[in-house]
């Protein structure tokens, strides 16, 4: 069994602004916050009038957090000048405003994602459920790269899978974490990892920090 080479596994690239965006929608939680300040720096840079037109949605523990480039707070956000920095206490909260904002939403927005992984593919997932073009999409990985895992027998979606082989959430089954991955569902793929050789299984270790 292997981990790598499958081409539906998701790739990031960094963050970078686009300033042909009418509007700016910056989501993230710890310890995404630096990455979502690189893209306000470089809006005042390219376009400083765009930051009127930016949102940021934020959730960090005690409204901050500590990223590789130190501690980000809701502040920080809000000295840029952008329209509206607002902070919140969870990911689903983030998750909630997000899908509010959308709603509401016109052509011409651009959204940045940044946090971890498993916190991109949710909010990419919800982003093409209100029609948005992958090019008007962009994340960033930030943190945890444990993985939203989809069992491929009772459907069931275990969370926060830092491992090759987990239990399933649902059913019990001993799964391998493939890197088959579903946008549409917003989780990698769980076969059952011995399925030809019950109770026969790889050694578990940690895969995804």
């Amino acid at each position: 069994m292997t981990l790598s080479g499958i081409k539906s596994k998701p790739v990031y690239a960094p963050l970078r602004a686009d300033p042909a965006g009418r509007r700016h929608l910056l989501l993230g939680v710890a310890p995404g916050g630096e990455a979502l300040l690189t893209v306000l720096d470089e809006l005042r840079g390219l376009a400083p009038e765009a930051l009127t037109r930016t949102q940021v949605l934020y959730a960090a523990e005690h409204g901050s957090a500590q990223g590789s480039g130190g501690t980000v707070s809701l502040a920080s956000f809000a000295a840029v000048g952008v329209a509206e920095a607002r902070g919140f206490d969870s990911t689903g909260e983030v998750l909630a405003a997000y899908r509010d904002v959308l709603a509401s939403s016109v052509m011409g927005l651009r959204v940045y994602v940044a946090g971890p992984e498993s916190f991109l593919g949710l909010a990419i997932q919800t982003a093409l459920e209100f029609n948005l073009n992958r090019d008007e999409i962009r994340a960033q990985v930030a943190g945890s790269l444990a993985r939203r895992v989809r069992c491929v027998h009772c459907r069931a979606t275990t969370e926060d899978v830092r491992t090759n082989i987990v239990a399933c959430g649902g059913c019990g089954r001993w799964l391998f974490v493939r890197d088959h991955y579903s946008r549409r569902l917003a989780a990698y793929m769980g076969v059952m990892v011995d399925a030809e050789l019950p109770g026969e299984r790889p050694q578990i270790h940690e895969a995804f920090p």
